[in-house]
């Protein structure tokens, strides 16, 4: 008996892949729904997150309001796989609730932790509120605004510059993503001694934890500070990096992600991501 009946004319099939094992779907079930743990095909959350529909997480929620829509076909159990080229579309109100989400840009000071607070040290989101928003930011604080925003990425607590907080998993998959590739900018005050030799070891050639760094552009800014671009962010990666050509970091600033540029945002103030800035 074939569990999976061809669809109605006109309507497109979705390609789905059920475990062998599962129960056939009852009367009033779509095939788009049966669950699966089988290897042929790709999780639907984990297609949609690939895409930069949005994270997994969120993909997975809006998969249980039954949001997400596969060759056609609405899917709504956790688990469902698709084939890697299928359709994916988002329901009206995913996409309404995506666009309520915000994105915020903080000048982070000296003092606060990225995230959670830690040793007695605040976490910069309480940095976030109605006075401390930059005045010429033409949108006004929402305090919704605050609802589950985390930063996308981090900046250690003896740095300062640009930091950026967000609600939304398609600017952090972005930013801090396994495959992100979008350059970080900072300008480092040091002391010390920098050979050519060593200068071109910051560029290229370091090695962390075990592992060989991506190439970097450092150069110098002026005479006793330089500038970093890099692509990757390790745990204190640029005071590790000066450590090892005989330098010591004695400030450290982000002045650009991408394409968004610290600017004149004072120091303590924060503003909105505005829609014609794109990382």
């Amino acid at each position: 008996m074939n569990d999976n009946p061809a669809p109605p004319p006109g309507r497109p099939k979705i390609r789905v892949v059920k475990r062998a094992a599962a129960p056939a779907p009852t009367a009033t079930a779509s095939a788009a729904t049966a669950p699966t743990t089988d290897n042929r095909g790709e999780r639907i959350s984990k297609l949609m997150a690939e895409r930069g529909l949005c994270s997994r997480r969120e993909a997975d929620a809006y998969i249980e309001r039954g949001l997400v829509f596969v060759d056609g076909e609405r899917v709504n159990q956790l688990g469902t796989r698709a084939a890697p080229d299928a359709v994916i579309v988002l329901a009206g109100e995913a996409k309404a609730q995506q666009a309520r989400q915000a994105t915020i840009l903080l000048h982070k000071p000296i003092g606060y932790v990225s995230g959670q607070a830690e040793d007695g040290h605040q976490p910069a989101v309480v940095l976030v509120g109605p006075r401390t928003q930059m005045e010429v930011d033409p949108q006004r604080f929402r305090p919704g605004s605050l609802q589950g925003l985390a930063p996308a990425g981090r900046l250690d607590i003896d740095s300062t510059g640009l930091l950026v907080l967000t609600q939304d998993g398609r600017v952090a998959r972005q930013l801090i993503g396994e495959d992100s590739a979008i350059e970080k900018e900072y300008l480092v005050r040091v002391e010390g001694r920098l050979d050519e030799r060593g200068l071109a070891l910051l560029n290229h050639g370091l090695e962390l934890d075990g592992k060989p760094l991506k190439p970097a552009k450092v150069s110098w800014q002026n005479e006793d500070q330089l500038r970093f671009v890099l692509k990757e962010g390790k745990k204190r990666q640029i005071r590790r990096m000066c450590e090892l050509v005989g330098l010591r970091v004695t400030g450290l600033k982000r002045v650009r992600i991408g394409k968004v540029k610290l600017g004149d945002l004072p120091l303590g103030q924060w503003r909105y991501l505005r829609e014609d800035e794109r990382f």
